[in-house]
């Protein structure tokens, strides 16, 4: 009898089983058609094991719905201790922006498997999303440690000796990322930056040039080389690439604006002006384009054109506006208007204290206008103190006026300081 009942329990066991294992195939044949709702609405109706709670997490994962996901997920490991379900509730944490949590579940799988590469890529690459380099250069160290042919691994330490301002090491990483893949563009691009900010012409164009071969369309890359060329003071090449960056990125401020000043330094106002109207119709507040107007309507000697531009320039730049005042003094001048020319160049020195022009242009003008010439010395002794070696033409004739002014005054019976 005792044999019987064991037999009907065993049978009824594979019964249940078996059910069950019909139940998942049916629950997994109508996920694959997308009908996902009737699939969870069969799985609630089940006991809760940690085979349903981690389907119910996994179906929400498939639709996006990490706060439920990572619920059920919860829900599965509270039941059994299973790795493949961490992974995939730390997955679910990350798309949430819940990065500490995420980094706590892969701490504990790492802790308990050290040798996983691919969670602690991931666990360092979290400590950097976190603004905790520290951890993540001892994370990459230690991967490195294990494969240092991974051109990743090193690129993303130097992202995070970036972090801590560890210029040479960044850049040792980024060439190490170079050295194992001479096709690794975030790496290439890095270095190009790193080696213009150290004002290393031939090392950046190296890295620039091999960067566009690897992806011609690289924006960035292409930016960089255009400022290149540009303070190579190569116009007609910078254009070129000026328009091919224009038909990947239509209507870009940069473009239009650097298509405008290439023009410019070519002398070629008609295509110049063009290009600075479209960068100011992107950027109303741009005020450097209107100088750039007043500049080609200076040359052109529309001078109240010029002078309206300059205007536009002063009323909507907030950056020191020294040059605009500048050039608003030349066009008084030109004008013949010597007091605002004088009020001009003033505001230029006001705005901006290291413009040694616009205080010679100052003293220059002072002397021309006023008879008392005691200004002008003011400003001709201060410009000699404060920017005696910027300009030899200027600093000579500021020291001879200088010179002239104080003997003449010698003469009439007063000694200047």
């Amino acid at each position: 009898m005792r044999n019987k009942i064991l037999l009907i329990v065993f049978v009824l066991g594979i019964l249940k089983v078996e059910a069950q294992v019909s139940t998942f195939k049916t629950i997994d044949s109508l996920v694959n058609i997308g009908r996902y709702q009737t699939a969870l609405t069969k799985l609630h109706a089940l006991d809760t094991t940690f085979q349903s709670t981690s389907t119910i997490a996994a179906i929400y994962a498939s639709i996006d719905n990490y706060k439920q996901a990572s619920k059920y997920y919860e829900q599965a490991l509270a039941l059994q201790d299973d790795y493949s379900v961490k992974v995939r509730l730390a997955k679910a944490y990350q798309q949430q922006k819940k990065l500490q949590k995420a980094i706590d579940v892969y701490e504990g799988i790492v802790t308990k498997d050290a040798e996983n590469l691919l969670i602690q890529y991931q666990l360092g690459k979290l400590y950097a999303q976190t603004k905790q380099p520290a951890k993540a250069i001892d994370t990459f160290k230690n991967i490195i440690k294990q494969d240092s042919t991974n051109a990743n691994y090193h690129y993303r330490l130097g992202i995070a000796y970036g972090m801590l301002k560890k210029r040479n090491l960044q850049i040792n990483s980024f060439l190490e990322a170079y050295k194992n893949d001479s096709t690794h563009i975030k790496s290439i691009h890095h270095l190009a930056l790193a080696y213009t900010i150290l004002r290393d012409k031939d090392s950046t164009n190296i890295f620039v040039n091999r960067g566009l071969v690897v992806a011609p369309n690289h924006i960035n890359l292409n930016k960089l080389k255009i400022n290149n060329l540009y303070r190579e003071e190569k116009f007609t090449e910078a254009i070129h690439f000026l328009q091919r960056l224009d038909t990947l990125e239509p209507n870009e401020h940069y473009t239009q604006k650097m298509l405008g000043r290439s023009y410019f330094n070519l002398k070629k106002y008609d295509e110049a002006k063009k290009y600075f109207n479209n960068a100011i119709r992107i950027d109303r507040s741009d005020f450097k384009a209107y100088t750039y107007l007043g500049d080609i309507n200076f040359e052109k000697k529309k001078f109240y054109k010029a002078q309206l531009d300059y205007m536009v320039a002063i009323f909507t730049g907030k950056e020191p506006r020294d040059v605009e005042y500048y050039q608003l003094a030349r066009v008084y001048e030109e004008l013949g208007n010597p007091k605002e020319e004088l009020k001009s160049y003033k505001r230029a020195f006001e705005e901006n204290r290291k413009n040694y022009k616009a205080l010679y242009q100052l003293a220059k003008t002072s002397e021309a206008y006023y008879k008392d010439k005691r200004i002008a010395y003011k400003h001709y002794k201060d410009y000699v103190n404060r920017f005696e070696r910027k300009d030899s033409v200027m600093t000579k004739h500021a020291k001879e006026r200088v010179k002239e002014i104080k003997k003449y005054y010698f003469l009439q019976g007063e000694i200047l300081q």
